[in-house]
């Protein structure tokens, strides 16, 4: 009878991606549904959160690289902090990106609902109706644009992180996205 494998456990749990994973589309209704979208800027946040797990994790798999002879060029330390950075800027990239479209998102229904309350000049009901959801449309409003304000202390918190362990590191000048977070990081 062959035996199952293992179970994983422990930090790889937490730090190996899925083994299943899929593409969320992020569409108005997640912009609309704030349980959706907080879950989702959660498991964005995810790499932030593990910075100092997924350094140590990462020094260990480019240490057995390097053991094994199968490392890139280059100081064993300054590759794991580049392959970290780069994750870390394509996740800050899709999470600013996603919060930014759902502030358009909600911005353009409370411009629609305004729009629609000048059309509806002698129906009081529709009015009321109108306002509580100009009312309700302006606190989702609020809250994803409090992500945006979250999005900069999550950022800091993870540069600080990120530099106390890779203290020399300075993205290639040729990566010119890289280079932008980081001088936009570095001007906080």
């Amino acid at each position: 009878m062959p035996s199952k494998p293992p179970p994983t456990l422990g930090s790889l749990a937490v730090q190996a991606p899925s083994l299943t994973p899929h593409l969320v589309h992020v569409s108005p209704s997640t912009c609309h549904n704030l349980s959706v979208f907080k879950d989702l800027l959660r498991e964005y946040r995810r790499l932030d959160d593990t910075i100092t797990m997924r350094l140590n994790r990462t020094n260990a798999q480019f240490r057995d690289r390097d053991r094994a002879g199968t490392s890139g060029k280059g100081n064993i330390q300054d590759q794991a902090c580049a392959y970290i950075w780069k994750e870390l800027v394509e996740n800050w990239k899709r999470r600013t990106e996603m919060i930014n479209y759902c502030v358009n998102v909600v911005d353009q229904s409370m411009e629609e609902n305004r729009k629609s309350l000048t059309s509806e000049e002698g129906d009081a009901r529709a009015q009321r109706k109108t306002q509580a959801a100009m009312f309700a449309d302006e606190v989702k409003r609020n809250q994803v644009r409090n992500e945006l304000t979250v999005e900069k202390i999550v950022r800091q918190r993870s540069l600080d992180a990120f530099q106390s362990r890779c203290q020399y590191f300075s993205p290639p000048l040729t990566d010119a996205e890289a280079r932008k977070w980081w001088d936009a990081a570095h001007t906080q």
